[in-house]
């Protein structure tokens, strides 16, 4: 009965606004990351690019957290729904420590493998930004959903191949003669290959909530 009752009840669309606007705030962050990748004199602008879209992305984090707890009935469970915004939000939060990164090291000049990762960055991102407002429809979209969250996975995929083979290169034309270089050199790929893991995770949250309305 209950559950007839809260199937009648109106929902709360909002939530699918609040997704693709969080969506479109981690695209804006990806291509601006991939933006500093060019480095040179990109780096610094594009650095405040990736820490504003962080902060617009808490916002609307927070904003979903408060809408969870307000609202009587939401599109689909609970839980889900807190734990895909956060592993959204964990995706730009990593590009934010990247970015921080490569301030604090003080890098404009990156390799060819890194800028490779920084474009699985942006495709995953995209691919997220083509997602959320699929989730509006789950039933009649999971097929497509279904296909993204599998193509974010292969991406994750890639990039870790990109990680390995550039940081072995990395080491071959740094260690030990300048271990600093490598060092640093490690941690951007180590951060590069964070982010694309916390869109893994998002498309592990979609294709859960998939499997739960099919």
């Amino acid at each position: 009965m209950l559950r007839w009752f809260h199937a009648l009840m109106p929902k709360e669309e909002r939530f699918f606004e609040l997704f693709a606007r969080h969506s479109q705030t981690v695209l804006a962050g990806a291509e601006a990351l991939r933006a500093m990748l060019e480095g040179g004199a990109a780096v610094p602008p594009q650095c405040k690019v990736v820490m504003d879209r962080e902060q617009d992305a808490d916002d609307i984090t927070r904003e979903v957290l408060i809408a969870v707890r307000r609202t009587f009935i939401t599109p689909f469970d609970r839980g889900n729904i807190r734990d895909l915004i956060t592993a959204m939000d964990n995706t730009i939060d990593q590009m934010q420590k990247t970015a921080k990164t490569i301030i604090l090291f003080d890098v404009n000049a990156f390799t060819p493998h890194m800028r490779d990762m920084g474009d699985a960055i942006v495709q995953c991102a995209r691919l997220l930004q083509e997602a959320t407002p699929l989730l509006r429809s789950i039933t009649a979209e999971a097929g497509r959903l279904s296909a993204i969250t599998e193509q974010m996975s292969a991406l994750e995929g890639r990039a870790d191949e990109m990680h390995d083979v550039g940081l072995k290169e990395l080491y071959q034309a740094n260690a030990p003669s300048n271990s600093m270089a490598f060092f640093i050199g490690h941690e951007i790929y180590d951060h590069l290959e964070k982010v694309v893991d916390r869109f893994d995770d998002v498309a592990n949250e979609i294709h859960g909530i998939v499997i739960e309305h099919v």
